[in-house]
């Protein structure tokens, strides 16, 4: 169901489509994290050993960024890891403003084992667009994001 807004042509379509959006990464976002609860993963939890495991050790408010995350935010969900012996912290000796993450050697394996079984959580979800379908899909989000995160 779309917007029942009774706005301009342009501002019908951007609800309509805003709405199916939100849906959409709702329906997705539910899947994964039922995926992720057997191992006591929350979806942050998760984006942040993801993060780690392809993209190797991050300041901490780097980890924030990519993820969309206040640095608030970043640092309960680190914390959290750090708990779990999945993930240590070291501040920068250059400057002690900035927070090294690392995965530990459990936290590597942790992911490695997680992440194969959250892919094709995922990718079922998508498999009713084409590959050319989801390359498109995957450009226009890009391009909303990109105006999205631009001044208002």
């Amino acid at each position: 169901m779309g917007t029942k807004h009774t706005g301009s042509a342009s501002e019908v379509r951007a609800l309509d489509a805003y709405i199916k959006l939100m849906r959409a990464a709702d329906s997705v976002t539910a899947r994964v994290t039922r995926a992720l609860a057997k191992h006591d993963l929350t979806i942050s939890q998760f984006g942040v050993l993801e993060a780690l495991l392809h993209l190797g050790e991050l300041h901490q408010n780097e980890l924030g960024q990519k993820l969309l995350k206040s640095s608030g935010n970043i640092t309960l969900v680190v914390d959290n890891l750090e708990k779990r012996k999945l993930i240590t912290r070291e501040r920068s000796s250059e400057d002690r403003r900035f927070v090294w993450v690392r995965l530990t050697k459990t936290g590597e394996a942790f992911i490695k084992t997680v992440f194969p079984e959250i892919v094709p959580v995922i990718t079922d979800s998508m498999v009713v667009l084409s590959p050319f379908e989801l390359e498109k899909m995957a450009e226009y989000l890009r391009q909303v994001g990109q105006r999205a995160a631009g001044p208002a």
